[in-house]
């Protein structure tokens, strides 16, 4: 029997529907693994169809091109190291989450997804059918066994494959990144090395995907839960791992050890990734936003030059006579800090042709929310306009506190493609512009130094649609406001908890309420990358029309 194995790990960044695009990365990464003497190349889980694939799987003419792309690609495979790769399989008029082994020029064995998550941004269980337990497969003379993604949560499939023979378990992966996800990841891990006693590698996507973010940080453990190799965070890479058969059965050798990024290094590179990803697989190169002169449009214009380079962001300043010479001042001097293209529309002229139109409608009522929505509705409108004519795609700028509350214009500031900061509070998004000034990466398009203007980070936060106008008119302070939303959101708490806490019952009963009625704005609102467990789209899935509120 053989005393090492070589496996090559492809860490890499597939695309929903681009079968053929997938299969020719599935391609390349095993001319790698061939040319460095792989016993084995494994991909992720549903690699050839990219994931998360929501009901685009339950088309059966996609499952039969799907299939038949990985059937290509055996052939293609037949002369060199077995193929390990993700995908769906049909038997009768059941479905499976699949991994297929490929070698031989044919399919040789396919383990099927026995535990189906249907939590979070997962509902597996109304898209597939759950495999039974099985055995592990052969390469070569050895046997391994892969629990697949969520199978590596529960003891009984590991356990299973270590009982019928496997020597070692490789398990793929489409895990999105959500706060504390790889520790978590990590712990789950450690206890079925534990539990089998056997190595243990944990193969995950990357990639931007609507709103998810696979971060990739494949890593291997070793019996007794030693990490012997960490791949990088948040990036494509292909490692070359060895295993070593002694007494005590399989080792992995040491291998190389990528730093793990800081917490807020890894939230801002997600939202940066989430971006990047989203414009290239929709199609897009340039973006614009509506640049206000406050903190979450300038953090948005930030990411946004990161993402994609200064020379493919365009900052729009759409004045009206409440909008403060400071904001105008702060605006500019951001976008020239960036790099970015920046245009000045003023919105007065418009504005007021919209006034003197309903003017015979309104001539009764006083001045209200109406006319500040429409001052917003006007910018929705233009940079729309610009959108359209430039082929550039519209940011939005609201933060989740804004989100949570309603704090924001439908069809007006909340009108466009895609929002980066939407999974991140307000006290978030000023620790997020000071860790940007502070640090710059290799990965950043943007430049580097106090991008972000101290002015900017500095001001009480406005949306400027009337005389003095503050945020905190109309809303908590946001430390209290994030408190709250942190046990109604998050925590899916109470009332009662919130005043457990310390809040005043009125102020959580307000936040409440706003809450629930605010439903139908982000039911309509734009994408955004996911950084929590209760983001606003999957993850919290609420009724529009509901009148529940907790009991007094």
């Amino acid at each position: 029997m053989a005393d090492t194995f070589r496996l090559t790990l492809a860490q890499l960044n597939p695309t929903v529907g681009d079968l053929a695009g997938n299969a020719a990365k599935a391609r390349k990464a095993w001319e790698e693994g061939k040319a460095a003497g792989a016993d084995l190349v494994a991909l992720t889980e549903m690699f050839i169809t990219g994931y998360n694939l929501q009901d685009l799987i339950r088309k059966p003419s996609f499952q039969a091109a799907a299939i038949a792309e990985i059937e290509a690609l055996a052939e293609y495979c037949a002369d060199g190291p077995a193929l390990a790769i993700g995908g769906p399989w049909v038997e009768g008029a059941e479905l499976f989450n699949a991994y297929h082994v490929l070698k031989g020029g044919k399919i040789a064995s396919s383990v099927l997804k026995h535990h189906l998550p249907n939590n979070d941004v997962f509902d597996e269980v109304r898209v597939f059918d759950s495999g039974p337990l099985g055995g592990p497969y052969s390469v070569g003379n050895t046997r391994i066994g892969s629990p697949i993604c969520e199978d590596a949560w529960y003891p009984d499939v590991a356990e299973t494959l270590a009982e019928t023979g496997a020597e070692f378990l490789l398990v793929p992966n489409g895990s999105p990144y959500s706060r504390g996800k790889h520790d978590t990841r990590l712990n789950l891990m450690v206890a079925r090395v534990v539990e089998t006693g056997l190595p243990l590698i944990y193969l995950n996507m990357f990639g931007g995907q609507d709103d998810q973010v696979f971060d990739g940080a494949s890593f291997a453990l070793n019996p007794g839960g030693g990490l012997a190799v960490q791949m990088p965070f948040l990036e494509e890479a292909i490692a070359h791992v060895d295993l070593e058969r002694g007494q005590d059965g399989w080792r992995i050798a040491e291998g190389q050890k990528a730093p793990r990024p800081d917490d807020w290094e890894m939230e801002y590179r997600v939202m940066v990734v989430a971006l990047r990803d989203y414009m290239a697989k929709t199609g897009f190169t340039k973006v614009l936003l509506g640049l206000s002169g406050g903190i979450d449009s300038a953090l948005v214009a930030a990411i946004a030059a990161d993402a994609l380079g200064a020379e493919n962001v365009r900052c729009v300043m759409l004045p009206s006579e409440y909008t403060s010479q400071g904001s105008l001042d702060d605006a500019k001097d951001l976008a020239e800090r960036l790099g970015c293209t920046y245009d000045f529309v003023p919105i007065t002229e418009t504005r007021d042709a919209v006034t003197s139109t309903l003017a015979p409608l309104f001539a009764d009522r006083k001045a209200d929310l109406t006319e500040e929505n429409v001052q917003s509705r006007i910018r929705g409108l233009l940079l729309m306009a610009l959108s359209n004519k430039f082929g550039e795609m519209l940011l939005t700028t609201g933060n989740k506190s804004e989100v949570a509350v309603g704090y924001a214009t439908i069809y007006g500031d909340m009108a466009g493609g895609y929002n980066p900061i939407k999974d991140l509070y307000k006290t978030r998004v000023f620790e997020t512009c000071r860790w940007r000034n502070a640090n710059h990466r290799d990965w950043m398009k943007g430049p580097g130094g106090e991008v972000i203007p101290v002015a900017i980070i500095d001001k009480p936060p406005s949306a400027e649609l009337r005389a003095d106008q503050k945020d905190s008119d109309s809303l908590p302070d946001y430390p209290e406001l994030d408190k709250i939303l942190e046990i109604l959101v998050e925590n899916e708490g109470s009332v009662g908890d919130c005043v457990a806490a310390g809040i005043d019952e009125a102020v959580a009963r307000k936040v409440e309420h706003l809450v629930y009625i605010s439903e139908y704005k982000r039911f309509q609102a734009a994408p955004g990358a996911r950084l929590s467990r209760k983001a606003f789209w999957l993850d919290r899935r609420y009724p529009i029309a509901n009148r529940w509120r907790e009991p007094k």
